[in-house]
C-alpha cells in the first residue's frame, strides 16, 4: 500500500530541529521533500559536537537523524534568480514549510501572500518561537530559552539543586511534531474546501499544550508545581528512582495491586501489614522509612536483574537504560524502529517512524540524508530548466 503522504510535495526551507524534524515525519510517510539550503547547508549539519568521517561533508550525526528521504537543492536567496526558482518550485508544491523569524520570508518575497497568489491550494507552515503576532513576535528563540520560558524547567529538576533542562531539544521537537499535526489537519481540511491556508505554529504555545495538566492545576486551583526530581507528578512515593546493588531502578508503582506486588517481589511482604504504609498519604508521610525498606532489598541485586524479576511480577519499573543499550533491545528490533541505511558516504542506523499502520504504508527510510545540494540539478531539470540555464545559475552563484 502507498504511504499516506505519497504524492504530496513539500518545499522545505527549515533548518536546525524545530522545522526539519516535522518535515522528516512527512518524508518517512511518503511525501516528496525538497530541502532548500544555503550553499553552506543547514546549520544543523555542523552543530553536533560528535565527529565522524562524514562530518567533513556536512553530515553531522544530528543532521542525519532527521533528514532521510529528502532531496537537497542549494539556493542563494540573496539573488533574484534564486527567488524565481523558489517561486517556480512553490507553484507545484502542496506545502511550503519554514522556521525563520516572522518577516524573513516576506523580505525574500516568499511569504504566504506572495506564494498563495501563485498557488491558491498551497499550505504554508511557519514555525517560530512565539508565532506571527504578539509582543514577542520578533524575539529570537532556541530550545533552551523555550524550555526555561514555558514553565517546563520550573517543574523539572531537584529542589535542592534547582531547575534543569531535558537532555534533548524538547521544545524544538514538540514544536516540530505540533507543526506536523497542524499541517496534516490543513491537508485534510483542503480535501473539503479545495483551498490552502497559513499554518502558524508557535513553539511556546506548543510547549504549554504539552503541560496542559500542570497549567490547569494552577489556573483552576492556584497550585504551583515544584521540582519533583524523579518523583512521579502524582506524588506517589513509589513512582521514583531507587538505588539498587548496581545502578538505579525507576519504579512506576501507582496502584494498590502494584504496591502489593512490589513488596512481595522484593521479599518484604511484611511491609503490607505495617500501619505506616497503609495508604498513599501515609506512605508519603513515611517516605524515608519506605525508601529504606525498598533500597535495602534492592541492594541485593543489580537494577537490570530487578527489572526483569519485577516486570515478570507485573510491577512497572525499569533500570536506567543508556542509549547505547536501548538501541539493542529486542523490542525495537521486533518493530523495526531502527533502520539500516546505506549511502555513498557510509553505513549507519537511524530511527524511523514512531508508529505502525496495520493496513500498510508505515513510515520507513528509503533514501539516505542528502549531501549539501546533492539534487540541485535534478530538481531544476524537473522544474523545466535547461542544462544551459542550470550552468548559468552555477556560474552566477545562484545555486
Amino acid at each position: 500500500m502507498a504511504k499516506p503522504f505519497a504524492g504530496i510535495r513539500i518545499l522545505d526551507f527549515t533548518r536546525y530541529v524545530a522545522g526539519p524534524f516535522g518535515t522528516y515525519q512527512f518524508a518517512l510517510l511518503g511525501a516528496e521533500v525538497i530541502k532548500v539550503e544555503p550553499k553552506a547547508g543547514d546549520d544543523m549539519r555542523r552543530s553536533s559536537p560528535v565527529r565522524w568521517e562524514g562530518s567533513a561533508q556536512g553530515l553531522g550525526p544530528s543532521f542525519l537523524g532527521i533528514n532521510s528521504n529528502k532531496r537537497s537543492i542549494t539556493l542563494d536567496l540573496s539573488k533574484p534568480a534564486a527567488i524565481e526558482i523558489a517561486k517556480r518550485l512553490a507553484t507545484d508544491a502542496d506545502i511550503v514549510w519554514e522556521n525563520f523569524r516572522p518577516g524573513i520570508m516576506e523580505r525574500f518575497g516568499l511569504g504566504y501572500e506572495a506564494l498563495r497568489a501563485l498557488n491558491p491550494r498551497l499550505i504554508y507552515c511557519a514555525v517560530s518561537g512565539f508565532g506571527q503576532n504578539g509582543p514577542e513576535r520578533g524575539t529570537a528563540a532556541f530550545d533552551g530559552k523555550l524550555q526555561a520560558m514555558s514553565g517546563i524547567m520550573s517543574i523539572t529538576g531537584h529542589e535542592d539543586k534547582g531547575p534543569t533542562r531535558a537532555g534533548f531539544a524538547l521544545c524544538d521537537t514538540i514544536g516540530a511534531m505540533t507543526a506536523a499535526f497542524a499541517v496534516s489537519s490543513a491537508l485534510f481540511q483542503r480535501t473539503q474546501t479545495g483551498a490552502g491556508q497559513f499554518v502558524d505554529v508557535a513553539m511556546l504555545d506548543a510547549a504549554l499544550s504539552f503541560i496542559s495538566g500542570q497549567v490547569a492545576e494552577y489556573t483552576v486551583t492556584g497550585h504551583i508545581y515544584r521540582q519533583f526530581g524523579n518523583l512521579s507528578s502524582t506524588g506517589k512515593v513509589t513512582g521514583n528512582r531507587f538505588k539498587a546493588g548496581e545502578g538505579d531502578l525507576m519504579l512506576a508503582v501507582m496502584t494498590e495491586r502494584q504496591f502489593a506486588a512490589l513488596m512481595r517481589g522484593i521479599g518484604r511482604a511484611d511491609a503490607l501489614d505495617d500501619s505506616r504504609f497503609a495508604d498513599w498519604p501515609l506512605r508519603a508521610q513515611n517516605e524515608p522509612a519506605l525508601r529504606a525498606i525498598i533500597e535495602e532489598a534492592l541492594a541485593g541485586d543489580a537494577a537490570k536483574n530487578w527489572e526483569r524479576r519485577l516486570t515478570e511480577a507485573d510491577v512497572p519499573c525499569a533500570a536506567i537504560w543508556p542509549i547505547s543499550e536501548i538501541v539493542h533491545h529486542p523490542q525495537l528490533a521486533h518493530r523495526d524502529v531502527l533502520q539500516h541505511v546505506e549511502a555513498s558516504y557510509g553505513e549507519f542506523t537511524l530511527v524511523g517512524s514512531g508508529f505502525r499502520l496495520a493496513a500498510g504504508g508505515t513510515g520507513s527510510i528509503e533514501r539516505p540524508p542528502p549531501l549539501i545540494g546533492e539534487h540541485t540539478d535534478e530538481i531544476l531539470r524537473e522544474a523545466g530548466y535547461s542544462e544551459a540555464a542550470i550552468a548559468a545559475f552555477r556560474a552566477e552563484g545562484v545555486v
